[in-house]
């Protein structure tokens, strides 16, 4: 996958074309997408660099991976080149003393009983890099635990992941939970053996993949 990034980045050079921002985020390029960033953010506001560069850049591999003509090692490769950028903008928002970037708070859990959180992870290093404040509960989490987080960080998303059979009845108990809170957010779930319509019984959202979730939040908090 790097090689074949950065050939077309490596002749574009040659043709005496600079590299975009935007480009390098697509194509997976993490060195050189924290090197640019750097070097924009002496000129450029870190909010206005996500939202003019960093989330194009994943809106892109996000539609060709929908298209297939990205896979998911191409997907996360732009996610971990936007991490980087985001790290950047972050440092510089602290070294100023601003505040931080950040389009509201997701809570994200592993329902109780189950150990996988590869699939969390991909979405929260997806929904970090679109702006989003993510508190992850980590994995093997109870229903109370959830609800409590919920609440205390006056979160209007949740999500929720199970990729076992036998751990769907504590995302069922999780999410009855969080409909119960005086202020109940909305919920979001996905994982190998969530189904829409499954998602649809238990009142949540079907997040099929990290790119799912990321159009979630951003119709959730757009309300």
């Amino acid at each position: 996958i790097a090689r074949f990034a950065e050939a077309p980045a490596e002749a574009k050079q040659t043709e005496g074309r600079r590299l975009s921002l935007q480009e390098a985020i697509a194509r997976g390029l993490r060195g050189e997408a924290g090197r640019m960033a750097r070097e924009m953010l002496e000129h450029t506001e870190g909010l206005a660099m996500v939202e003019e560069h960093l989330i194009p850049a994943l809106d892109q591999v996000g539609a060709d991976y929908e298209m297939g003509r990205a896979f998911l090692p191409q997907l996360l490769s732009a996610a971990q080149a936007a991490q980087a950028v985001f790290e950047e903008i972050k440092k510089t928002l602290a070294e100023q003393g601003g505040r931080s970037v950040s389009k509201g708070k997701i809570v994200l859990a592993t329902v109780q009983g189950d150990i996988h959180d590869i699939g969390k992870n991909i979405v929260k290093t997806v929904l970090e890099n679109y702006g989003y404040q993510v508190i992850d509960l980590g994995k093997d989490v109870s229903p109370e635990a959830v609800t409590a987080a919920a609440e205390r960080e006056q979160a209007p998303l949740v999500g929720l992941s199970a990729l076992m059979t036998t751990t769907l009845p504590a995302m069922e108990e999780t999410a009855r939970q969080l409909r119960a809170m005086k202020n109940p957010p909305q919920v979001m779930v996905g994982g190998a053996v969530v189904t829409k319509e499954y998602a649809r019984r238990i009142g949540g959202l079907y997040a099929r993949d990290a790119r799912a979730a990321a159009e979630i939040a951003k119709e959730v908090f757009a309300e």
